[in-house]
């Protein structure tokens, strides 16, 4: 697996690298980004009065881990172990998880304009889908991995406590854009935000759609940061990711002038030299949303 990160593409191209695993019957996509390594199953020790998904912890190189069954998260009936069997660890919001899954496959390059929005009856607050993605003929479905960590631990989430100690401010007049893919990430950015003083935001799921609102701006004539003080974006999003979307804003005279802040669970210390290159402002990581607070408050005073 880090010979595959090896290779990963150059930052704003809209493509990434997904490793297919399965759980029952269903094939899913993981970012080769949060992926640390896939191993074999070794023994789990439970914790008692741990979440029902949890399985328990193990020992890996000097750290212990919680190894969550994807199955039990995604509310099917777990499957025995076979020699198929992986744990797949990972590494995002600045948190280490292992995730047991049926079988691992292969790693497939793609372009985000190939992943399409989950349909009416995968969206909801309770949807664990974010993206579908067509492959010969077969459905790989692409797991929001941050839902399923938020509903095993609340406190790893966006919440507004976090918020509320930077007092009472005065924002309402400044406009935002917020590019996120997400459900439970919008609603809940949408409340701490609120929180923070900030009542003008246009949500969008994706680069693309921001980015088209962004241009529909411009070609009216208006100068944009009239109509918009500051964009923020996820990475991982279907059609458009966001260091596509920085890159395309940065590139576009009528909207260079537009800060960006990539807020996303991607954002490590081996990752932000990406965000640098297509010319983000800031990067914060989730679910630090004081500190993505603090930047948008930098960025349009």
């Amino acid at each position: 697996m880090n010979q595959q990160k090896g290779i990963l593409l150059e930052s704003g191209t809209n493509e990434l690298e997904l490793v297919e695993f399965s759980v029952g019957t269903n094939k899913f996509g993981i970012n080769v980004i949060k992926v640390k390594e896939i191993i074999q199953p070794v023994a789990v020790t439970p914790v008692p009065h741990s979440h029902p998904h949890v399985e328990g912890i193990i020992e890996l190189r000097g750290e212990v881990l919680p190894v969550v069954n994807v199955a039990k998260a995604l509310n099917r009936e777990p499957q025995p172990q076979t020699r198929a069997s992986k744990f797949i660890v990972t590494e995002f919001n600045k948190q280490k998880m292992v995730f047991h899954v049926d079988s691992v496959t292969q790693i497939h390059r793609i372009s985000w304009n190939e992943i399409e929005k989950p349909s009416q009856m995968y969206q909801g607050l309770e949807s664990h889908v974010t993206g579908v993605i067509k492959l010969k003929g077969e459905m790989l479905l692409l797991l929001d991995f941050e839902k399923i960590v938020v509903d095993i631990t609340p406190e790893y989430g966006v919440t507004v406590e976090q918020v509320k100690k930077l007092g009472t401010r005065e924002r309402s007049e400044k406009r935002l854009v917020v590019a996120e893919d997400s459900p439970l990430l919008r609603k809940l950015l949408q409340e701490t935000l609120n929180e923070a003083g900030f009542y003008h935001l246009e949500f969008f799921e994706n680069g693309q759609d921001a980015l088209h609102y962004l241009q529909s701006i411009v070609n009216e004539g208006t100068e944009i940061t009239d109509r918009v003080q500051l964009v923020i974006t996820d990475i991982e999003m279907p059609q458009m990711d966001g260091h596509h979307l920085t890159k395309r804003i940065k590139d576009t005279a009528g909207l260079a002038k537009l800060p960006v802040i990539i807020f996303s669970s991607l954002i490590t210390d081996d990752l932000l030299h990406k965000g640098a290159m297509v010319g983000a402002e800031a990067q914060v990581s989730k679910p630090e949303i004081a500190e993505l607070v603090s930047k948008i408050d930098q960025f349009i005073l």
